[in-house]
């Protein structure tokens, strides 16, 4: 991984399994960190991804 880089899919776009495991995830009531590790993806990734989709992601304190 070149320096730098902290995710290997760096603005990659999302993929139609991807976005239903979100849905899926968010409907479940999973945490944003559980959410963005099972995906690989970043927390804020995540987060815009399912704002954009108007899902509720929980947050976990």
């Amino acid at each position: 991984m070149a320096k730098g880089d902290t995710f290997e899919r760096h603005r990659q776009p999302w993929t139609a399994e991807e976005l239903q495991k979100l849905h899926g995830f968010a409907k479940k009531g999973m945490a944003l960190k559980a959410i963005a590790k099972a995906l690989k993806r970043s927390e804020e990734s995540v987060r815009d991804r399912a704002k954009q989709d108007g899902l509720n992601i929980a947050k976990l304190r």
